[in-house]
């Protein structure tokens, strides 16, 4: 029996381990003859399966049917292959431990040292656009019992699950056998495979299978849907459809990023399956991204893309310092947009992230490239624009896929699980829901400088509140443990400029004493959610201010 009698000699004490025997079992051939030549120069039995085992005998080596070894046919169209004591427990077997030895023996199975494993192409057959039932079929079970049964028992047994990795393997075999190593180098590979695959198969489950049930009984009607609701257990409520029992997140590494958040930290960018955000976007100039880079970057292209006119947002630690749109008929309106966004903080936009909602203008470049910028992301750059940004070696020059959007879910990591939420988002904004309860009806100017206020408002992190004017915020409190303070601090910042513009407050005040702040600095209207406990006693010190005051009935928190 192959591989057995020296077994004690060849594990037991020994980091390298011979290889004599391996099983190979692969959808995707790649390198497959190559790997056979020199496992057969090498003298090692090779045990495989259909057009595998094929495919090494058509090369002119000997090779051994699964079939074979079991005992028992292929059956049921290859779902039923290598799923079996002899083949499970020649990978499994620990043969550091003597009792393991003595089994084997006793069962007259022969141990793998090598098992070479690739999965049915079920991504593959999914972006073919195949029926549900040929993707059902590319569901591998027998392939990850091999990886994760050979992954598991690494001291004794390497696994490879990537073409890629065929050239190590040959190397190994060719000096003498595998070390330990080499085999817990594989075995994560293995592991990170499975788990990539269990993912791939989980997430097109909720995407296609689920939602066609719910699609198929709505269009049965409201009677069967209640059927289909009793069956599932429960009526679904908005919520429910939303967050599917189980999470499948399915992410490819991109980039390991220079450090983290600091510079002890590491870190990389993962791309999330089907993203087209910030994550995609192409780097055209600059120094590779960092953590905080693409964080701040984020941050002002989820500010500069809540409105539908020309935009800017300038962001510094994921706070806007600087906010403004401009009427698209103006003439170079994105250049406009960031001056006016820029004046709102000169001394915070230095070392800024730059977000623009429209192609960056030779008049924008000009501009920004008197001002030392981290990171400018924009849908796209005029060649002018681009050749005058590319000569500053410092700044990075980002473009957004051209179907730039953000997902309807955002996830945040927290100790031991994940918090999972819909995206805040002004897809639509319906003032006329807006309830007056201070002061008159504001001008359509002011009205408009509230509207852009409370959209701004939202990209800033809680406490918040903007002070706005004409179309750009003239001062930002930000981040503060207490409304009053984020009060004084956008006075502080706008300055003279609080006199006569409008604020915008995330959440409603608890009392009265921050939009007192506001109305002594001369703001003369004011946007917020409502719903204080106290709101009569905020209500009071705007009426006897004679200032508008508006509660939207919502809050935009950003924590």
């Amino acid at each position: 029996m192959s591989g057995h009698t020296n077994a004690r000699s060849l594990y037991r004490d020994r980091d390298l381990i011979p290889v004599q025997r391996a099983l190979i079992s692969v959808s995707d051939k790649t390198g497959l003859v190559e790997l056979a030549n020199a496992l057969a120069a090498a003298g090692v039995e090779m045990v495989s399966t259909g057009s595998t085992a094929a495919t090494i005998r058509d090369a002119g080596h000997d090779v051994t049917d699964v079939a074979a070894v079991t005992g028992f046919p292929e059956s049921l169209d290859g779902r039923v292959k290598t799923l079996h004591p002899s083949v499970h427990a020649g990978i499994l077997a620990d043969l550091r431990l003597e009792a393991h030895e003595n089994q084997l023996a006793d069962l007259s199975i022969a141990p793998f040292q090598l098992v070479v494993v690739n999965l049915y192409p079920f991504v593959e057959t999914v972006e073919s656009g195949a029926e549900p039932a040929d993707v059902i079929e590319q569901i591998d079970i027998g392939g990850p019992a091999l990886v994760r049964a050979s992954a598991k028992n690494h001291p004794n047994v390497a696994i490879v699950v990537d073409p890629e990795n065929y050239p190590e393997i040959i190397t190994a075999v060719g000096a003498g056998g595998s070390t330990m190593r080499l085999r817990q180098k594989l075995a994560s590979l293995a592991f990170e495979h499975t788990a990539n695959y269990d993912l791939s198969v989980s997430a097109w489950f909720t995407e296609n299978v689920y939602d066609q049930w719910q699609d198929d009984a709505e269009a049965l009607g409201e009677e069967i849907l209640d059927a289909f609701d009793a069956i599932v257990g429960a009526e679904e409520t908005q919520a429910d459809a939303l967050f599917p029992e189980t999470l499948a997140i399915e992410a490819s590494r991109g980039t390991v990023l220079r450090y983290g958040e600091n510079s002890h930290q590491a870190a990389a960018l993962y791309l999330g399956e089907g993203g087209q955000g910030i994550a995609q976007a192409k780097q055209l100039h600059g120094k590779e991204m960092s953590y905080n880079n693409y964080v701040d970057a984020d941050a002002a292209v989820r500010a500069a893309f809540d409105f539908s006119e020309p935009a800017v947002a300038i962001i510094k630690h994921a706070n806007p310092c600087g906010i403004a749109v401009a009427n698209p008929k103006a003439p170079d309106a994105i250049a406009s947009a960031h001056h006016r966004a820029h004046d709102c903080d000169p001394v915070s936009a230095f070392g800024g992230v730059i977000a623009a909602n429209r192609v960056v203008t030779l008049g924008m470049a000009e501009s920004v490239s008197q001002i030392f910028t981290e990171v400018l992301v924009a849908p796209g750059f005029e060649p002018a624009a681009f050749e005058l940004l590319s000569a500053k070696k410092n700044i990075r020059l980002l473009e957004l896929p051209a179907d730039y959007r953000r997902s309807s879910l955002e996830l945040r990591q927290i100790s031991g699980g994940l918090l999972v939420q819909e995206t805040d988002t002004f897809d639509t904004l319906d003032t006329s829901e807006w309830r007056l309860v201070s002061g008159p009806e504001v001008d359509d100017a002011t009205r408009a400088d509230l509207e852009f206020a409370w959209k701004a408002c939202r990209a800033v992190k809680s406490n918040a509140i903007l002070l706005a004017h004409a179309g750009a915020s003239v001062g930002v409190g930000m981040g503060q443990v207490n409304r009053v303070d984020s009060c004084h601090l956008a006075v502080s910042r706008a300055g003279e400029r609080a006199e006569g513009a409008v604020a915008a407050s995330d959440a409603f005040f608890p009392f009265a004493d921050g939009l007192e702040v506001l109305l002594e600095a001369g703001v003369t209207a004011v946007v917020q959610p409502g719903g204080s406990v106290r709101d009569e006693e905020v209500i009071a010190a705007a009426t006897a201010a004679g200032v508008s005051m508006y509660f939207t009935g919502e809050r935009h928190f950003f924590h």
